[in-house]
C-alpha cells in the first residue's frame, strides 16, 4: 500500500507580545484602550448591583474578565467596520460605540469626557434595563443590542444565531466594495453549532471580508470546552474552510490589538477570512455575580489563577512599567470612568435606600406592537393596478413569469441578488425559475452550498446591511432546516431591535404536492410562517398576480414569503403585454367569480380547481362567490372582501390543499365568527387534505390529497345549510 503524508496550507499562528511591543504603542492609544476597559468593568459591576436590586428584568450575562479583549479589538478596527455579538456582548457593544462617538484626538488623561460618551453609557444601560431611551427602545435588553450607525448590526440571544448574519453583512460589504471588515463575536459554545460551519464554509468559498472571533472563556454555562469540543484549540477548525487561524491571550492587550489590526488589514487587501481564538475567562457564573465555583463546576484555585492574569489589573501595571502612563494618570482615568457610569445609573434609577427604576422611562404599553412591520411608507406612492387596466394581454407560463420579474429587478436595482441551491445551474435553475438570468447576471445569481440555515441567515445579514436578496428554498420543508434564521432572526429582528432595521428580502419556495416527492418535500409552508407576525406571505395563483405581487414584495422593507405551487409552473396565463412593472397590493383578495349561495375562499393552485368546480355547481343550482386570498399572513387577510361576500351568501367554505395541521382555514374561520357572526346561516366549513405526510407512492399520495368530489360534497352541504 502506497502512502503519502499530506500537508495543509493552513496559516495558523499564536501571537504574543513583549515589553518592547507595548512600548511601541502610542500613549493616546493605550489610554483610550484603558479607559474603555475600566469603563466596561465599572459598567458591568454597576449593572450587577442594579440586577440584585431588581432593576433589571431577565438575565444579565456580564463580560467581567473579558473587558480588555473588546477594548483592544475595537481599537484596531475602523469606524466603518461592522460587528455582531452574542448574548454576552456588553463589552463589545460599549467599546465599539465609544470608539464611534469619541473624537479621534480625545485624550482621557487630559480632556473631559465628551457628552457623547455619557450618552452611549446611559443609552446602553437604559436598553439593558428595558427602558425607552435605550438603543432599541428597551425591547432588546441585555442580549439584543443594536446601534447601526456605530456598525453594530445586532447582538443575539441564540447561541451562534448571529454568525450567519455577520457572514451576510460581510457579503454585502464585499458586494458594495466598501473596504469594511465584519467581525463576528461568539463564545466557545457556539463553535459547535451547525450554522458556524455553514457560515464559515460560505465565507471561505466566497472569500468574504469577515473575522470570526471566538472568545474561548472555557465554559458554555457550566460545561467545560474540553467536554463539548473534540479539539483543544478551537481555531484549528478554520483549516476546514479555507481560512486562516490565530490564537491570542485574551489578557495580552498588545497582542490582541496587533493581531486584529494585522488580520483586518490583510482582509482589506483580499486575504482569506480568519478565525481568531482568544483564550480568556469570565469571572462570574453564566449570569449574575456569583463565581462558577459556587455552582461546583470549577474550583476556587482556578478562579484565583485567572484573576492574577486579568488585564483589569495587569494592563495598568504594565503601562506604568513601560512609562506610558503614570499612576496619577491611571487614577484620573479611573475616576472619570466611575463618574460616567454613576451618571448612567442616576439617569436610569433613583437611589434612596435601594435603587428604583425611574418610572417615567418605561416604554408606553401602547407601543408594544410597534415595529413588527415597516410603517409602509415605502409602498405609499405605488399606483396599484387591476386586470382591466391592461387591455393588451399575452400568455406567459407561471415559471416564466417568476424568471421575468426576477430579471426585471436585477435589471433595475443593482442591490438585488439571488441566492439558492442550483439556481445558477442548467441555464436557469432546476425548474426554470431563473431562466436565462445566470448568464445575464453571473455575479448576482449565485449557487449556494446545500446549507439552508447558512445562506438564509446570510441573506438576513445582507438585507440588514443594504442589499435586497431573493432567496430560493427549493422545497418548503427545507424551511425547517433554516427555522432559526427564518423565525428567530428574520421574523423577529425588526421588532426585537426596536424598529431600527429593515428586512428587505424575499424568500421563494415551491410546493411539490402531487409530484411524488414524499413526506419531506411536500409541505405547505403557509401555516408555519403565519405564526410569526414579522413575515408577509403571498401565494399568487396565476402569472399576472405573481408579477404584481412580487413587485410589491420587492418594494417592501419587510421579509416576504412567495409561495409557488409546482402544479402552476407549466400553466400559461394572461399577463399584461410588455409590462413587468405593475403592482398588486398586499392584503387585497381577488374576486374570481360572483355568486349568491356560498362564499368559497382559497389560494394558490386550488383557485383553478375552484373555477372548474364553480361551473359544476351551477348545474346543481348553486352559484359561488369565489375569493382568491393572495395574501396569507394573518394580519393581512382580506376580511373586508370576505365580509362583503357573506352579506350576500351567508355561507362560507375555506378550501385548502394543505393537510389540516398545515392549514390556516380554522384560524380564518375563528376570525370570521368574531367579525361576521350575524351574517352566517351556519357553520364555516374548513376543507383540507388528509392530515398525513404525503407518500411517495402514487396511489397513497393521491389518496391523501383533497379531491374535487370532496370539495363539491362539502360545498353543496354548506350551501344548502345541511353542513353538520
Amino acid at each position: 500500500m502506497n502512502r503519502k503524508k499530506l500537508k495543509s496550507s493552513f496559516d495558523w499562528q499564536y501571537w504574543t507580545s513583549g515589553k518592547s511591543d507595548l512600548k511601541s504603542m502610542k500613549p493616546l492609544l493605550v489610554s483610550r484602550i484603558l479607559f474603555n476597559t475600566l469603563l466596561i468593568n465599572e459598567f458591568e459591576h454597576a449593572l450587577l448591583k442594579l440586577k440584585n436590586e431588581d432593576c433589571v428584568w431577565g438575565p444579565v450575562h456580564t463580560s467581567v474578565g473579558q473587558e480588555a479583549l473588546a477594548a483592544a479589538t475595537m481599537a484596531a478596527l475602523k469606524k466603518g467596520d461592522k460587528i455582531t455579538g452574542s448574548h454576552r456582548a456588553h463589552h463589545q457593544f460599549l467599546a465599539k460605540s465609544l470608539n464611534y462617538v469619541t473624537p479621534e484626538k480625545w485624550n482621557p488623561v487630559k480632556d473631559q469626557f465628551p457628552k457623547a460618551v455619557s450618552e452611549v453609557v446611559q443609552k446602553t444601560m437604559a436598553e439593558i434595563m428595558g427602558l425607552s431611551p435605550g438603543y432599541c427602545g428597551g425591547r432588546g435588553g441585555s442580549m439584543h443590542l443594536r446601534y447601526a450607525e456605530a456598525g453594530i448590526l445586532g447582538t443575539n440571544a441564540i447561541v451562534g444565531g448571529g454568525i450567519p448574519l455577520a457572514t451576510g453583512a460581510a457579503y454585502a460589504e464585499q458586494y458594495s466594495k466598501s473596504g469594511n471588515v465584519v467581525v463576528c463575536f461568539f463564545g466557545d459554545g457556539a463553535i459547535n453549532q451547525g450554522v458556524f460551519h455553514e457560515s464559515c464554509n460560505l465565507a471561505g468559498i466566497w472569500n468574504l471580508p469577515v473575522i470570526y472571533f471566538v472568545e474561548n472563556n472555557l465554559y458554555g454555562v457550566g460545561t467545560h470546552a474540553d467536554i463539548s469540543c473534540a479539539v483543544k484549540d478551537l481555531s484549528i477548525r478554520a483549516d476546514s474552510y479555507g481560512m486562516d487561524g490565530r490564537i491570542i491571550d485574551g489578557n495580552d492587550v498588545t497582542a490582541i490589538y496587533e493581531t486584529v489590526k494585522n488580520v483586518a488589514a490583510g482582509i482589506r487587501k483580499g486575504n482569506r477570512p480568519c478565525l481568531i481564538e482568544a483564550k480568556c475567562y469570565r469571572h462570574y457564573h453564566h449570569a449574575g455575580d456569583q463565581p462558577g465555583s459556587t455552582f461546583g463546576y470549577r474550583t476556587k484555585k482556578e478562579e484565583r489563577e485567572w484573576l492574577t492574569k486579568d488585564a483589569i489589573t495587569t494592563y495598568p501595571k504594565a503601562l506604568q512599567e513601560a512609562k506610558l502612563l503614570t499612576r496619577a494618570q491611571i487614577e484620573k482615568i479611573t475616576q472619570a470612568v466611575k463618574a460616567v457610569v454613576a451618571q448612567a445609573v442616576d439617569f436610569c434609577a433613583t437611589h434612596e435606600k435601594t435603587y428604583q427604576v425611574r418610572q417615567e422611562l418605561w416604554p408606553k404599553p401602547e407601543t408594544v406592537d410597534a415595529g413588527i412591520r415597516s410603517d409602509g411608507l415605502e409602498l405609499v406612492d405605488i399606483e396599484y393596478s387591476k386586470s382591466e387596466d391592461f387591455p393588451n394581454k399575452t400568455e406567459m407560463a407561471y415559471s416564466d413569469a417568476i424568471a421575468a420579474v426576477t430579471g426585471r429587478w436585477l435589471e433595475k436595482d443593482n442591490q438585488t441578488v439571488v441566492l439558492g441551491e442550483e439556481i445558477a445551474s442548467f441555464g436557469g435553475g432546476a425548474y426554470g425559475a431563473t431562466k436565462k438570468l445566470p448568464a445575464l447576471y453571473p455575479q448576482r445569481v449565485r449557487n449556494t452550498p446545500i446549507t439552508e440555515a447558512g445562506f438564509v441567515g446570510l441573506a438576513c445579514g445582507a438585507a440588514m446591511n443594504g442589499t435586497r436578496p431573493i432567496v430560493e428554498l427549493m422545497f418548503p420543508d427545507f424551511a425547517l432546516v433554516a427555522a432559526d434564521q427564518l423565525f428567530n432572526q428574520i421574523g423577529k429582528a425588526r421588532h426585537m431591535y426596536g424598529g431600527t432595521t429593515d428586512l428587505p428580502l424575499v424568500v421563494r419556495t415551491r410546493i411539490a404536492v402531487g409530484c411524488g416527492y414524499g413526506g419531506q418535500h411536500s409541505m405547505d409552508p403557509v401555516a408555519i410562517f403565519s405564526l410569526f407576525p414579522g413575515w408577509r406571505i403571498l401565494a399568487p395563483s396565476n402569472s399576472a398576480d405573481y408579477i404584481g405581487l412580487f413587485n410589491s414584495a420587492m418594494q417592501s422593507l419587510d421579509p416576504v414569503l412567495m409561495v409557488e405551487h409546482h402544479a402552476l409552473y407549466t400553466k400559461k396565463y394572461q399577463v399584461p403585454k410588455d409590462n413587468l412593472d405593475y403592482f398588486i397590493p398586499f392584503g387585497k383578495a381577488n374576486k374570481v367569480s360572483e355568486g349568491e349561495d356560498i362564499t368559497l375562499v382559497g389560494y394558490s393552485s386550488i383557485i383553478d380547481r375552484l373555477k372548474v368546480i364553480g361551473e359544476q355547481l351551477k348545474s346543481q343550482g348553486i352559484s359561488a362567490d369565489t375569493i382568491d386570498l393572495r395574501t396569507l399572513d394573518l394580519p393581512s387577510i382580506d376580511y373586508e372582501t370576505i365580509g362583503e361576500s357573506l352579506k350576500k351568501t351567508g355561507a362560507l367554505a375555506i378550501i385548502e390543499e394543505a393537510p389540516t395541521s398545515n392549514s390556516i382555514g380554522s384560524t380564518i374561520a375563528a376570525e370570521v365568527y368574531q367579525r361576521f357572526y350575524d351574517e352566517l346561516d351556519g357553520p364555516v366549513a374548513c376543507v383540507t387534505s388528509k392530515d398525513v405526510p404525503n407518500s411517495v407512492s402514487r396511489m397513497l399520495e393521491a389518496a391523501a390529497m383533497l379531491k374535487d368530489e370532496e370539495i363539491i360534497e362539502t360545498v353543496l352541504a354548506v350551501a344548502k345549510r345541511r353542513w353538520r
